[in-house]
Parts: structure tokens; sequence; C-alpha cells
């Protein structure tokens, strides 16, 4: 007799940040054999969805073309400055304001519905940022897990005053980067955070939009539960947060929420030695600049920037990522630091950050980033590009491996160099951020997360997961077995 189909089928939006943790654990799952694996998302990452197989094929189901405005390398100029703003309320409202458009996601809707007519699936694995694939899985009562590559508390915490909340009332809110050593103005302006977000939608123009998007709903056959607060976390069967409590404050998480620390693939992914690897084995200690595909740097800052590698010189190199499109902001070649490389592209950045020789992450703090230099053990730089990336930088800081600029907006060759010198030279980062790198490998990643969905495949049941407030305590000091963070010593899940 013929077992009977499990379809599983992924479903994310087609930004690299969400779409990557997604491609590695249908990766894992192929590697494994599991049959009838499926991925939905935008058309032009069709070819990275099947080169993620490795074992049992993964099926591409196409949801059409990108949407411009919900894609952040599309946005013009004026809306980058405006989500990026210093103000993180007004950054908020402009991000808001801008993709919140319910006409922007019913095409997919339809397209994914379609996907669901044909795939079948028996379980669907979803980005948390998809939004309408969660309402979809909702509607038609199809189990779902959901993939958050966000700090635990991001999408537990209620983004308006009064609505449900798995952390208490006066946790910082997510997107404001306040600490939970709050002063009494900051928790003031906490709670206005909640408040003045609120208070956003009753303005004519985003009622407007609430009243399109009951409209559109009801077109759809969206059922009301699926706007009910925290309806996404609390009708998954599963969300598998790529985090770890410790790296958060506390606060009891919920039973379905399993914190499997960020996915990595198995490692080198280069698996010849390369132009990049032997450049970093010839140097004894580098800093890595990686600040994201989204980050616009102007002309003066990315000067500033080469600057800050002029004063390193001597005694560290640099290894800076940076796009085609921003290299043409550039000095001459000629006036270039010797100690500086540039690179449009990398075989890996998991792979640059595993090296025993890179010493320091300088990121934008974004949810990936953080979590992947946390997981080789680097101490980070953080220039906070918008949104959750204040929150990940606070907690950086607050944990002691990492540092965040004193103007995150500007690039002050002074501040970055002090802050850079200090990570490098005080032996108390490098200790803190060994240590957090050991409790994020014992959270299993990859491994455990592919457990834990085929586990929900198979047998239809809810993993229980250790609840919060049970956590241990975050520890004083390092451990004296914290790894080394060199790629040869990288378990590997």
């Amino acid at each position: 007799m013929e077992p009977e189909r499990r379809p599983i089928l992924f479903v994310s939006l087609p930004e690299s940040g969400l779409l990557n943790p997604m491609l590695v654990l249908a990766g894992e799952l192929s590697r494994r054999e599991v049959p009838d694996l499926w991925f939905a998302t935008d058309e032009h990452r069709q070819s990275e969805v099947e080169q993620a197989a490795t074992g049992s094929p993964i099926a591409f189901a196409s949801l059409g073309a990108v949407v411009p405005e919900m894609a952040a390398t599309t946005w013009d100029d004026d809306t980058y400055r405006a989500v990026t703003q210093r103000s993180r309320f007004k950054a908020r409202r402009a991000l808001i304001r801008h993709t919140y458009d319910p006409t922007l996601q019913a095409a997919k809707y339809r397209k994914l519905e379609t996907a669901l007519d044909e795939v079948q699936p028996a379980l669907l694995v979803i980005d948390i940022m998809c939004r309408y694939a969660v309402e979809l899985a909702i509607t038609r009562k199809i189990p779902y897990v959901l993939c958050d590559p966000y700090l635990p508390s991001m999408w537990l915490s209620a983004p308006v005053p009064f609505g449900k909340s798995y952390t208490p009332g006066d946790f910082p809110v997510p997107h404001t980067g306040f600490s939970n050593r709050m002063s009494p103005p900051q928790r003031v302006a906490n709670w206005l955070f909640r408040l003045r977000t609120l208070l956003m939608f009753l303005t004519p123009r985003m009622s407007r939009m609430l009243s399109q998007d009951k409209r559109t709903r009801q077109e759809l056959g969206i059922v009301p539960e699926a706007r009910k607060p925290m309806a996404m976390i609390d009708h998954a069967a599963l969300v598998l947060c790529l985090s770890i409590p410790e790296l958060d404050y506390p606060f009891p998480i919920p039973g379905n929420v399993a914190t499997v620390g960020p996915l990595i693939p198995p490692l080198p992914e280069s698996a010849q030695p390369n132009e990049i690897s032997s450049w970093l084995d010839s140097r004894s200690s580098v800093v890595y600049i990686g600040l994201g595909t989204v980050t616009r740097l102007t002309r003066a800052q990315i000067h500033a920037m080469v600057e800050v590698a002029r004063r390193l010189d001597g005694a560290h190199h640099v290894l800076w990522k940076l796009s085609a499109e921003q290299q043409q902001l550039l000095p001459p070649s000629s006036s270039l630091p010797k100690n500086l490389r540039i690179v449009t592209w990398l075989p890996s950045q998991l792979d640059v950050l595993a090296h025993p020789n890179v010493k320091v992450f300088l990121t934008h703090g974004g949810s990936n980033g953080f979590h992947e230099g946390v997981y080789f053990g680097k101490p980070l730089v953080l220039r906070p590009l918008w949104a959750d990336c204040y929150d990940e930088a606070v907690r950086a800081e607050d944990h002691g491996f990492g540092i965040t600029l004193d103007r995150p907006d500007e690039v002050d060759t002074e501040d970055v160099v002090r802050k850079l010198t200090n990570v490098l030279r005080n032996p108390s980062f490098q200790a803190r951020a060994r240590h957090f790198g050991l409790l994020v490998r014992k959270a299993g990643g990859v491994g455990t997360a592919a457990d834990l969905v085929t586990s929900v495949s198979d047998r239809g049941l809810v993993p229980r997961t250790r609840v919060g407030s049970r956590r241990r305590q975050l520890s004083p000091t390092p451990t004296s077995d914290t790894p080394t963070g060199s790629a040869s010593s990288t378990p590997v899940s």
C-alpha cells in the first residue's frame, strides 16, 4: 500500500534575509530525502530554490514578479531616506505607510491559492513576514510552521497599547532600540511609541487603507480570526525562532515557540580554497565590513569608511563587501590604503565570519548578520540601519559582545575607529562573543529545526519547548569551553 502523500510547502518573501534561512531548512530536509518538498516565492528566485536541493528534489511554485513597493532593494532614494531616518518612530511610520497597501498582496494571495490547489500540502513552512501566506493557512485550516529570524520578543510584543502581548507592559517595544534598563523618560517614550502607532491608523490616510484592507479580505474570503492580535503565533503548530532567549531580555516564551538559533548550512560553503580564503589566511587581524544589501551610503560616507581603513593600517586589514553601484562612489583606486580589500561578492559570508583571522564584524545589525556574527563568536560594531537593527544593537551592548556607533545615520571616522579599536583591544568583547556563540550552537540550529518540522509533518505533533521564564541565567563571565570561531572547529548541525 502506497504511503499517504504529505507534501511540505515552503512560502517566503524574496528578500534575502527572509529567504536564505528558509532555503537552508528546505535544503536540510532535501538532504534527509524528505519527499514532496515544494517552495513558493517570487519568480526570480527559482534557480536558488532548485540549487538548495542536495537529495530529494525541491519543486518550485512561482508567485509571480517582485512587487517593488514590498522590496526594500527597489525603493527610490526618498523612500529609503524616510525609512532610515534618525527618528525611530518616524522611520517606522514611513515604513508602515509605504508597505501597508492591502491590494499589493492580493495577487500573491491568489497565486498561492493556486499553488495550494496543485500541491495539496499537509504542512506549510512560512517566513514570518509573509502575512498573506499565514492568513491563507488560517483560512484553509492548513497546519503551518513559522520561520522567525528575529529576536524572540520581536513578534511576541504588542505593537499598540492594550493588544495581546506575551511580553510585559514595560518591555522595550520592538524598533525603539531601548534597553530593558530604561530611564524614566525612556519608559514614557516607550509607552508613547505604542500609542503613536495606534494613533497613526486613525489618520484619514490610514483609515482609508483599513477600509480597503477590509474589502480586500472579504473579496479574498479571509476568515476574521486571521486578523486577531497574535493570530499568526497562536494558530501556528510551531514557531521556529532562529535566536535564543539569552540574546533577548527575560520574558515567558509560549510553548509552541522553539528557539533553535540561526540556521547555518554545512561549512565551508566553498568546497575549494579561493582568493578570499587565501587572503584571509595571510592576514593575522581582519575587520570585516558587511552592511547588508539594503544600506546605501553617500559618497562622503564611503570616503569616511575608506579613511577608517587607512587609520587601521599597520595593525589590521579590512575586508569590505560593497556593491558595484556603491563602489562607483569610491575615491580613485590609486588612493585606497593597502590594507583595504573591497569586493562586490563573497563566495560565502559565513566562511568569512568563521575564519579565525576575522576579529570583528562591522554590521548594520540585521537579524541574520547579527546572529551569524554571534554564532561564530565575533564581537560586533554596529551601525544600525532601521527597525529591528536598533533592537539587536542594544542587546549586543547589554550582553557585552558589541558596541554601537554614536551616530549610526552617519559615518564619523573618529567614532568608527575608536569603537573598532576598543573592541579589538578589549578581550572582554571577544570572550563574551564566544560565550554567546557557544549558547547559540547548543540550541541546535538547522538540525533541530528539521527534526521539529518533520515531527509536525509526520505525526501532527505540536512540540512543546522550554518556557522563557525557566531559562538559565546569563553567565556573568564566559565559560571555559567556548569555541574558537574557526571554520574547522565549528560543529554543524
